[in-house]
């Protein structure tokens, strides 16, 4: 039996797929329940890194521009706020297809406890690197 014919590996490879494409829907229209973020309507994907002297986090945001996002910082938090406008004007174009999110986002990414002090972000290549040193009191 060739691996084409075995249904265990087909099915394997469709049910990762079907997972894939639901984890990228649950981010793309995630709404938060809390009234104040009652206008978020998706999630960016973030990577988060961390050494003894910094935690570096990186937001996938393509097509943001660096005026249209706020970072600010909570208890325990970092929120990541901004809108993603559609790339497309003017109302003659149907939509055949639609994946990339559009509209207000927020992203809230929790944070170790300890002293840290946020650097300046940076945009580039649709990402934004935000740098977070530890202080004295933050690090082990």
């Amino acid at each position: 039996m060739s691996k084409q014919d075995d249904p265990t590996g087909w099915m394997w490879i469709h049910a990762c797929e079907v997972i894939v494409k639901a984890e990228r829907l649950q981010r793309q229209f995630f709404q938060p329940s809390a009234s104040q973020r009652a206008l978020a309507i998706w999630e960016p994907p973030v990577d988060v890194f961390e050494d003894e002297g910094e935690i570096v986090i990186v937001v996938a945001m393509p097509g943001v521009a660096p005026e249209r996002v706020q970072v600010t910082h909570e208890p325990g938090t970092l929120v990541v706020r901004g809108v993603r406008p559609l790339s497309i004007s003017g109302l003659r174009h149907r939509v055949r297809q639609l994946e990339i999110p559009y509209g207000a986002f927020e992203r809230r990414i929790p944070l170790p406890q300890g002293r840290l002090e946020i650097g300046a972000p940076e945009l580039a290549q649709g990402c934004l690197t935000l740098r977070l040193r530890k202080t004295d009191e933050a690090q082990p």
